[in-house]
């Protein structure tokens, strides 16, 4: 005997539908052939033509899809961090600053449950990347800023600052700084990004002050 169809639209199915469900999920949990669902949503739909619009405005907010320049972003921090040891953040360095302000936005957009499924997935290489550490985060800036004071102090026609026999304020802070960093690299513990960053900054770093020549 030939089955004849509902004529009236299964109630739960519309219901699942104006939440924003897709047909085939209906389908699957009604354990019911994708066509038989959407011949009910069609009769429903003639009933009520504002079931789909209540559909598209219950479907999830579309993430934002993987653009050229996000992928080259993407690509750039994870090389950034591998060879810095650290995320970028708001230096002197022109890219750093904008991969500082694309890095904030992914961040927003982890907190808001939009980020991108293919930015997550390649960013969570980087340990705790949603949320740095505030001191590391200050302690990168701080040794950014001392880098810029230095290379100010010689523009300014000062020999390199000394870290000890000095009254100078200034001098002696700049010249510890300095001092800690020749102190590091001596010993093998200075990080190589930041050798290569003292070496295009203020180049000399190392040997400082030059000795009179003895009469």
């Amino acid at each position: 005997m030939t089955q004849t169809r509902r004529t009236a639209p299964d109630p739960e199915w519309v219901l699942m539908y104006r939440q924003g469900i897709a047909t085939p999920k209906i389908a699957a949990v009604a354990g019911v052939a994708e066509t038989t669902v959407r011949y009910h949503l069609a009769i429903a739909a003639k009933q009520d033509t504002r079931i789909r619009a209540e559909h598209q405005a219950a479907l999830p907010a579309a993430l934002p899809r993987l653009t050229a320049a996000g992928r080259r972003n993407l690509e750039d921090i994870i090389v950034f961090y591998k060879t810095e040891g650290r995320l970028p953040i708001f230096s002197r360095s022109a890219r750093e600053k904008a991969l500082a302000v694309w890095l904030h936005r992914r961040r927003k957009e982890a907190a808001q449950g939009t980020l991108s499924p293919a930015y997550a997935d390649a960013l969570d290489v980087i340990p705790n990347w949603r949320k740095p550490s505030a001191k590391q985060a200050d302690d990168e800036a701080r040794w950014t800023q001392l880098l810029t004071e230095v290379a100010e102090y010689r523009a300014a026609g000062n020999d390199w600052p000394r870290h000890n026999k000095t009254n100078d304020p200034l001098e002696r802070r700049l010249g510890v700084w300095l001092h800690s960093q020749r102190i590091n690299d001596r010993a093998g513990k200075l990080n190589p990004a930041k050798r290569t960053q003292l070496d295009a900054v203020i180049p000399g770093w190392r040997q400082g002050r030059q000795k009179a020549a003895k009469r």
